[in-house]
C-alpha cells in the first residue's frame, strides 16, 4: 500500500482506515451475534460512529511512521491497523464526552446516549428510558475503548516495534480519560479570570493536544524504530500543533456551520465550555459584556438569539482574532520543531501538510 504524501488525509488514506476497521469489526460483530438479535441496536451505533470523522489520529500515528521509517520499504498493514484502532479510542471518548456534556447531536445524527434513550422510549420497555439510554452509551464507550486495545494486540508486528509503541500507547489512553477529568472538574469548578487561561490549556493538553497529535505521532515514530531524540521533538511539535487543533475546534464550535461540523453551533455556550477563547473575551470584553457572556455559559435555555448575541460579544471584544493569531503562533512553532529533526523527506512533507489540514478545517 503506497500513500501520497503530498495528500496524506486524501481519499485513498481514509479508505485503507475505513478497510481496517472493517475487517477488525467483523470480528468483533460475529461476537455480538452471539447473543442472537439482542445486540444489534449497539452494533447499529458503532456502524454509525466508525463510519466516516476526519481520520486525523490514524493520519498523524501512519505518517509518523513513515517520518521515522522512511517511505522506501512498503509499511507493514500492521501499521495501519494500530493507526485504525486510534479512531477507535477517539470514538470511545465522543460517546463518553457527549454524555458528560449532555449533547443532543453527533455526526448528523443522535447522540449515542439519546440514540438509546429514543429505543428505549419507542419500544414501550419498562424502567427510565433516560437511564438506559445514559448506562447503554456508557456501556457502548467502554466497548470502543476495549477494541480499541484489542485491534493494536491482533496486529501482525514485530515484538520490538510494539515494544517501542506500548508506552506511548498505554499514555494516550490514560491522558485522555485525565483529560476529561480535568473537562469536568474545570466546567463545574468556580473560575476567575487569572486561572481561566491556565486551566483551559491544562485541559486542551490532556484532552486534546496529547491525544490528538503528539501521541499519534510518537505512536508511529515508534513503530518505525525512532529514537528518544526524536521523540522528545515530536511530542513538543505535536504539543504546539494539537492545541492550534483545539482552538481551532473551539471557534467551530461557537461559528461554524452545523451542515459541516455535524453539531449545533452554540452548545459549548450551553454545555458551559470553559474555552481559551472565551477566556480571551472575559479578559478584553466590555465589563457589561463579559457579564453578559457569563451568564449564558452553561445555561441550556440559552436561546439562538442569544447565541448570536455571545458571538458578538466574542468577535468586538477581540477574542475571536486573538484566538486566531494564537492557533498561527502555536502550528508555526510545531512547524519549527518538526523541521529540526532528522526525519524522512516523505514524512516531514506529510506531516507539515497534516498541520495545514488541523488547523485550517471547516469541521
Amino acid at each position: 500500500m503506497r500513500l501520497d504524501p503530498q495528500q496524506p488525509l486524501n481519499a485513498a488514506f481514509r479508505t485503507a482506515v475505513q478497510a481496517r476497521l472493517d475487517h477488525f469489526m467483523a470480528t468483533q460483530r460475529d461476537l455480538l451475534a452471539l447473543t442472537g438479535n439482542r445486540l444489534d441496536p449497539v452494533w447499529e451505533q458503532v456502524q454509525h460512529f466508525t463510519r466516516g470523522g476526519k481520520r486525523i489520529r490514524p493520519a498523524f500515528c501512519y505518517w509518523g511512521y513513515v517520518a521515522a521509517a522512511g517511505a522506501d520499504a512498503e509499511p507493514p498493514q500492521a501499521i495501519m491497523d494500530i493507526a485504525a484502532s486510534l479512531d477507535l479510542l477517539h470514538l470511545s471518548a465522543l460517546v463518553h464526552d457527549d454524555l458528560i456534556d449532555d449533547s443532543d447531536v453527533r455526526r448528523g445524527g443522535p447522540a449515542a446516549h439519546r440514540f438509546f434513550e429514543s429505543f428505549h422510549r419507542d419500544r414501550g420497555w419498562q424502567g427510565d428510558s433516560r437511564h438506559f439510554g445514559n448506562s447503554a452509551a456508557v456501556l457502548l464507550g467502554d466497548l470502543l475503548f476495549t477494541w480499541s486495545m484489542a485491534m493494536v494486540e491482533q496486529a501482525t508486528i514485530t515484538g520490538e516495534r510494539l515494544k517501542r509503541a506500548r508506552p506511548y500507547l498505554d499514555a494516550m489512553r490514560s491522558e485522555v480519560l485525565a483529560g476529561q477529568f480535568l473537562d469536568l472538574i474545570h466546567q463545574t469548578r468556580p473560575s476567575v479570570s487569572d486561572d481561566w487561561q491556565a486551566n483551559a490549556r491544562l485541559v486542551m493538553e490532556f484532552k486534546t493536544s496529547k491525544y490528538t497529535v503528539s501521541r499519534p505521532v510518537q505512536i508511529g515514530a515508534a513503530l518505525g524504530l525512532a529514537g528518544d531524540d526524536i521523540q522528545q521533538g515530536l511530542g513538543s511539535f505535536g504539543a504546539h500543533v494539537g492545541d492550534a487543533f483545539q482552538m481551532r475546534d473551539d471557534l467551530l464550535g461557537l461559528f461554524g456551520d452545523p451542515e459541516v461540523t455535524g453539531k449545533p453551533a452554540g452548545d459549548d455556550i450551553r454545555e458551559g465550555k470553559k474555552t481559551v477563547i472565551i477566556g480571551y473575551a472575559l479578559q478584553q470584553a466590555s465589563a457589561s459584556d463579559a457579564e453578559r457572556l457569563l451568564g449564558m455559559l452553561g445555561n441550556p435555555d440559552v436561546s439562538e438569539a442569544d447565541i448570536d448575541e455571545a458571538r458578538r460579544i466574542l468577535t468586538d471584544s477581540g477574542a475571536v482574532e486573538a484566538t486566531e493569531r494564537a492557533i498561527v503562533s502555536e502550528a508555526a512553532t510545531g512547524m519549527r520543531y518538526l523541521h529540526r529533526l532528522d526525519l524522512s523527506p516523505e514524512g516531514t512533507y506529510a506531516l507539515m501538510a497534516l498541520v495545514h489540514a488541523a488547523v485550517e478545517r471547516t469541521a
